[in-house]
């Protein structure tokens, strides 16, 4: 597959596959997105290679030269490049370097015709994955770039596991001593096998990135990358940026091609948090996104296909939103496949005791504190407070309760103010240090809080109550309440 002698060719050339073959290999098991650049003096074996490799299903860009390979480098961001070592110029020996720094996530492969074993070794110590002897057959190169692409496949994994596997050593446990937290993870374990849109909606610090990526790790992408973005806590002029990329000179600062997050969540999940902070301009582009299943960088023309399933969480109340026209009516339904409500945790106070366990497990740890457990006046105090800021207002409780604490056991004294139930509560009066009783106490109060708001209609309290109809009628029986 040599070609004849170099020949001036034009500054860059790109070539992609045919659009079927294209989503073919998208949805098969052999799936190849990564984009190629192909870097020879020859122009007749650039073209035969282009072809080869655009019907193989990748995106294939060309470019004659060290100089123009540079340019293109700065545009867009390669998965892997092809370099001849004898050019004009600058040679395939001199360039790896530039690669190296200009687009460190690339795979390099020399090609000459005039190896050597020393010329082999050489490359590779440079930075070259490998070194290709022309001429090749074309069953060759197609061989040595799918090695390639498994190894880096592989290595990515490895990584995003080790960060997994990192975060969850200090994650916040999901609980499910609740039925309604019974609930929210039965509808999880339905819907992880599918592809579909799902929204987590509730109140902020309720554990919604926590159950999304129990979503993740329950699906057939539970290998690939799990990437997380609050919509919320990014500038709006870098937003767009963030989720799309950006090619050189798209704007100030801009000085090299970027991915950006959809495509690093290729393959696997993106989480987007806060979903209904977005400005109105990107809800478009998002909606955009998702129905197409293609991203354009900002500054750049051509659309890039991406294989993304999207999560996405919420405080707000979104219906509400629509109505006042500050959230997309057809983006709301394009997120709202599925819908998970997450309970506020004073909802599901039978799950308080396990997350304080849990936290003076890690927190213990961490502090390196030889705090035995929770007296059962503290226990209380903390089941029947009504926790606004839910789960993570509980672990900043124990984590400073362990920090202050002068004894080996967490009380009422250790916990701050607002958290202890009123006034210390007499030596020996009936109940007051019953965890049990709290909890019965608070679930009563709750129960006839929805059976006012509805009327006495009990099917319209379960839903209040966030939990099954048939759930509140054995409470009903139970607390003897009419």
């Amino acid at each position: 597959m040599e070609g004849p002698e170099s020949r001036a060719g034009p500054p860059v050339r790109i070539v992609s596959g045919p659009r079927g073959a294209w989503e073919s290999t998208q949805t098969s098991e052999d799936a190849l997105s990564e984009r190629i650049l192909i870097v020879d003096d020859d122009e007749a074996l650039r073209e035969s290679l282009e072809l080869l490799l655009a019907a193989e299903g990748f995106p294939v860009q060309s470019a004659p030269d060290g100089a123009a390979a540079l340019e293109a480098l700065a545009e867009t961001p390669f998965d892997l490049i092809l370099c001849d070592l004898r050019m004009p110029g600058v040679d395939g020996l001199d360039l790896l370097p530039e690669f190296r720094s200009r687009a460190p996530q690339a795979t390099v492969f020399l090609m000459s015709a005039y190896g050597t074993d020393d010329l082999a070794l050489e490359a590779m110590n440079r930075g070259a994955y490998d070194y290709l002897q022309k001429p090749f057959q074309p069953s060759d190169i197609v061989l040595a770039i799918r090695k390639a692409r498994e190894r880096e496949r592989l290595r990515r994994n490895n990584e995003v596991l080790k960060r997994e596997v990192d975060r969850a050593a200090a994650e916040r446990p999901i609980v499910a001593a609740s039925q309604a937290m019974i609930e929210v993870l039965e509808v999880i374990e339905r819907a992880a096998e599918f592809k579909a849109t799902v929204l987590l909606t509730g109140e902020s610090g309720t554990g919604k990135e926590v159950l999304a990526r129990a979503i993740h790790a329950q699906s057939p992408r539970r290998d690939e990358a799990f990437v997380a973005v609050n919509c919320g806590a990014i500038a709006e002029n870098l937003l767009e940026s963030e989720l799309f990329g950006h090619v050189k000179g798209a704007f100030t600062g801009a000085d090299r091609a970027r991915r950006g997050l959809f495509e690093e969540a290729s393959g696997g999940t993106l989480f987007l948090d806060e979903v209904g902070e977005l400005p109105q301009a990107l809800q478009v582009k998002l909606l955009r996104a998702l129905q197409e299943e293609e991203v354009r960088a900002v500054g750049s023309s051509k659309p890039r296909s991406v294989d993304v399933r999207v999560l996405a969480a919420t405080s707000r109340d979104l219906e509400a939103a629509v109505a006042q026209d500050s959230f997309r009516e057809d983006l709301f339904y394009r997120l709202n496949v599925v819908r998970i409500p997450v309970p506020p945790l004073r909802e599901r106070r039978e799950d308080i005791p396990l997350l304080v366990d849990h936290f003076l497990a890690r927190y213990r740890d961490e502090l390196q504190r030889d705090v035995k457990s929770v007296r059962e006046d503290a226990l209380a105090a903390l089941v029947a407070y009504p926790w606004p800021g839910n789960v993570r207002e509980l672990e900043n409780v124990i984590e400073r309760a362990l920090i202050l604490t002068r004894g080996d056991h967490l009380g009422l004294d250790d916990l701050p103010q607002n958290v202890k139930a009123g006034p210390e509560p007499e030596p020996g009066a009936p109940g007051l240090y019953s965890l049990k009783e709290a909890r019965r106490e608070a679930e009563q109060a709750a129960i006839r809080r929805a059976l006012e708001a509805t009327d006495g209609n009990r099917t319209h309290a379960a839903r209040l109550l966030e939990i099954s109809h048939r759930a509140l009628l054995y409470k009903l029986k139970d607390y003897g309440i009419r």
